[in-house]
């Protein structure tokens, strides 16, 4: 009886544990895991944000010669990489940082409107100015997908309210992968997603990769 008692109560902490445990610990814990048994190349580029940079698990080899560190996770949200902005970005002391997020925060509830993504958007820039202030911010835009399509004029406003905020800034880049991604008729193109319709299979990375490549920082 003791036993079980001591089991239950055991399970119970574990249980209170895991309920107290913050959003993509387990990720953020595997990342230092990482770093630990295989260390990053000093400076490099951090591509980091949602699912969308985490499923890109070819990355490194789409820029053969670039120090590229994949740290996207989740299905992250910009309050999500902003906690977590010391694990992500900071410890490595990148020589470019690459974000790709906002996708998810729309999708999360039809509260969070472009104006929302925007505000969230400048809190981790400056938050990212306030560390490095001369390291290149490369932004690149909220995407288009089959999954997401009624959400596509909250998706353009919030594009257009990033993109024209960049253009005031120094070291800065936005990346527009939207436009690229749809059809002659406006739609998402069907071929460069996955069966869930909502991340993308090789071919709508290889668009990624080539709207990418011109802005990565080569020293």
């Amino acid at each position: 009886m003791k036993k079980v008692f001591l089991f239950l109560l055991a399970f119970l902490g574990y249980t209170v544990l895991r309920a107290q445990q913050l959003p993509f610990q387990d990720e953020i814990t595997a990342f230092r895991k990482a770093d630990s048994t295989n260390p990053p190349p000093a400076h490099p580029i951090v591509f980091t944000g949602s699912s969308s940079f985490r499923k890109w698990t070819g990355v490194r080899e789409a820029f053969p010669g670039y120090p590229i560190i994949n740290r996207g996770f989740g299905g992250s949200t910009f309050p999500d990489v902003i906690r977590y902005t010391g694990d992500v970005i900071f410890k490595y002391k990148p020589r470019q940082i690459v974000i790709y997020c906002g996708d998810n925060d729309l999708a999360s509830s039809d509260t969070v409107t472009a104006q929302v993504v925007f505000r969230r958007f400048k809190e981790l820039f400056y938050l990212i100015r306030g560390k490095l202030k001369h390291t290149d911010i490369l932004y690149v835009s909220i995407k288009p997908s089959p999954s997401r399509e009624r959400l596509m004029p909250r998706m353009e406003e919030a594009n257009r309210l990033i993109s024209g905020f960049l253009q005031g800034q120094k070291h800065a880049t936005f990346v527009d992968v939207y436009h690229p991604m749809l059809t002659p008729e406006g739609k998402p193109m069907g071929d460069i997603f996955e069966d869930d319709r909502l991340h993308m299979n090789a071919r709508g990375y290889a668009i990624w990769q080539r709207l990418i490549l011109p802005f990565l920082a080569k020293s």
